[in-house]
């Protein structure tokens, strides 16, 4: 039996720069007006808190490759990481596209958190790609 009303977590992964054509005031306006609009969804059941990220970083890859970074382009930027709790992924774009920070340039990743462990068997975001 499943509990229709269930609800699952799905990762929200700020991206981008903020517009260059804004001013300060204005993209503060829009910051100040995200951490109420967050801490609404909160209180409403419909997010959890997460974090900005720092500048700065580093990739490590095979070998123990050390590189600082992240690198990417703008586009690729993450500036911080939230979850959303809801019933599906329409409603969690729903609940996403309110954010104030849209208007300034940011757009939002969403990601379904996988629950189960991961195995070499299964298909996953690492399977690589057959040509």
């Amino acid at each position: 039996m499943s509990d229709r009303n269930a609800k699952s977590e799905y990762l929200v992964l700020s991206r981008g720069q903020w517009d260059k054509s804004l001013s300060k005031e204005q993209i503060q306006t829009a910051i100040d007006s995200f951490y109420v609009w967050i801490e609404g969804m909160i209180d409403e059941g419909k997010m959890k808190h997460g974090q900005r990220l720092a500048v700065g970083g580093k990739t490590v890859g095979a070998k123990g490759v050390i590189v600082d970074g992240p690198f990417g382009e703008s586009k690729e930027v993450i500036g911080g990481y939230w979850f959303i709790v809801a019933e599906n992924l329409d409603e969690a774009a729903e609940y996403i596209s309110g954010n104030p920070c849209i208007q300034c340039g940011l757009f939002f990743e969403l990601r379904p958190l996988e629950l189960e462990r991961a195995r070499a068997y299964a298909e996953t975001n690492e399977t690589p790609v057959e040509a």
